[in-house]
């Protein structure tokens, strides 16, 4: 296999994120799960998947295609780390789905957890309080041959800073709900 099969596989183009990829593992393997899909295929294409999975987070942003690393990456692959890969996926699909979902390897695929959301909102508040609050030191300390603070600056970041925090909110709210689903269901 290339890292363009890898690729392939899980449904990417060809210099793809690692979020894009832990989102498209996370979506294929609901999809061919053995325990889910009852496809005769399905543990073959599961097992697939999870190879692809592995080798693109490990090798996709050190190698090109052009270059002798590559080649070396990839024969490294071929001898160690493909017969892991293709065993543990073997074992995961042997369980049920829902002790696969409850593996720290399914759970790293989640692109927004609760501290990456919490910290959004952080920076939300600073950048309020920050513009606020710069602007009235301004007012009261105005720097000689500068011009007086602009409203509409201020207005600005007032509105990028309720737009980060709206968006953190919106991703909290949905964060929260998916883990007590996840939870009522276990």
């Amino acid at each position: 296999m290339t890292i363009n099969d890898y690729f392939s596989i899980l449904g990417l183009e060809h210099g793809s994120s690692k979020d894009q990829i832990k989102k498209a593992y996370r979506k294929k393997a609901r999809e061919f799960h053995p325990d889910i899909n009852p496809s005769s295929s399905a543990e073959d294409m599961f097992i697939l998947i999870t190879e692809a999975y592995e080798f693109l987070l490990t090798y996709s942003n050190r190698v090109s295609r052009e270059n002798e690393e590559y080649d070396r990456a990839m024969e490294d692959w071929r001898k160690y780390r493909q017969a892991r890969s293709q065993h543990r996926a073997k074992v995961y699909a042997q369980t049920s789905y829902v002790r696969f979902k409850n593996t720290n390897f399914y759970k790293q695929t989640r692109i927004f957890d609760g501290t990456t959301i919490i910290f959004s909102m952080i920076v939300s508040v600073m950048v309020l309080l920050v513009s606020v609050l710069g602007y009235i030191y301004r007012i009261h300390h105005p720097v000689p041959g500068l011009e007086s603070p602009s409203i509409w600056m201020l207005v600005s970041f007032i509105l990028f800073g309720m737009l980060l925090f709206i968006v953190s909110f919106i991703h909290l709210k949905a964060y929260t709900e998916t883990s007590k689903k996840h939870r009522t269901r276990s």
